[in-house]
């Protein structure tokens, strides 16, 4: 293995332990001209950042875009870019069972075959308490796919949650407040207190936050389906979870796209994408090469849509 793809595996673990999703995009072929080769690795974060190589500039922009999008849909796609027309014509990506072919404009010459495979960790659960429902939950969590964490309150923090989909406290009252505002702070997606309405709306009542914020926390906790023993409060707390955050990650929002106006190549609106503010509207870009020509004669291009 070669020094890159140590570094890049260590990366993946490193990811994976953290409970961050992202894209592990590989070369499988690469004809001529092209400058990546079969078996270059890159990874595609969340947020559009690409570490590792499967192509210069131009190719990253399509991979960005793609990429992206099977993070969402947590699907697997082998993505083929050209700068040959599509075959319908159009120049819209034609799209096939489990695959993409994409023309790019950009592109000097060759083709590229890149497969995108999506690793979105087990939805994290952290469950404080020592209740018989805290103990339901761990024992049926798994057989969900979920990463159930069972924890006392001590430790709880906005940074300790990072990477967490669901928190439920289930302690009897005991220590419930701290945890809350962790939760609320970290801004995770499910928050759930065990409690009898009255009780609930009582520390709900108590916690230093804005409405906005209190409304975020589910107390009772679980959908109403009639649950009475320990075990059928847990499942009803799991199903809306499941209701609540559908097993996504949090960071797996719907890319939002452009079109470069100079190649007409649609790009990720991304953090690193590159972007330009002549003419007081923001445009974006497949890279810096095209922003370069568009600020040198924007007159160039009327049609150009802004973001």
């Amino acid at each position: 293995m070669s020094p890159v793809a140590t570094l890049l595996e260590a990366r993946m673990a490193e990811l994976t332990g953290r409970h961050v999703p992202f894209v592990k995009a590989t070369v499988v072929r690469a004809r001529r001209p092209a400058s990546a080769r079969p078996g270059d690795i890159a990874l595609v974060l969340a947020d559009g950042r690409i570490e590792g190589f499967v192509g210069g500039v131009c190719a990253e922009a399509t991979v960005r875009v793609q990429a992206l999008r099977t993070l969402r849909s947590g699907e697997s796609l082998l993505l083929r870019i050209s700068p040959e027309a599509t075959t319908d014509g159009t120049g819209e990506p034609v799209v096939e069972e489990g695959a993409v072919r994409v023309a790019n404009p950009c592109l000097s010459g060759g083709e590229l075959e890149i497969f995108l495979e999506p690793l979105r960790p087990a939805p994290r659960v952290v469950v404080v308490g020592d209740s018989p429902i805290a103990r339901s939950m761990a024992a049926f969590g798994p057989a969900l796919g979920y990463d159930i964490t069972s924890a006392g309150v001590d430790g709880i923090t906005p940074d300790s949650l990072a990477g967490t989909q669901a928190v439920v406290i289930a302690s009897h009252g005991r220590d419930e407040e701290p945890v809350l505002l962790s939760a609320v702070r970290a801004e995770v997606p499910y928050i759930g207190l065990v409690a009898s309405p009255r009780r609930g709306a009582a520390v709900l009542a108590g916690l230093d936050l804005d409405p906005g914020q209190r409304a975020r926390i589910h107390t009772p906790a679980g959908l109403w389906i009639g649950a009475r023993t320990p075990g059928e409060v847990a499942v009803s707390i799991l199903a809306e979870i499941i209701q609540a955050v559908g097993g996504r990650s949090p960071e797996a929002e719907e890319a939002l796209t452009a079109v470069d106006p100079v190649c007409g190549m649609t790009v990720a609106v991304a953090d690193n994408t590159p972007y330009s503010e002549v003419g007081g509207d923001r445009r974006w870009f497949c890279c810096t090469g095209c922003r370069a020509a568009y600020e040198k004669d924007p007159a160039r291009y009327p049609e150009a849509d802004a973001s």
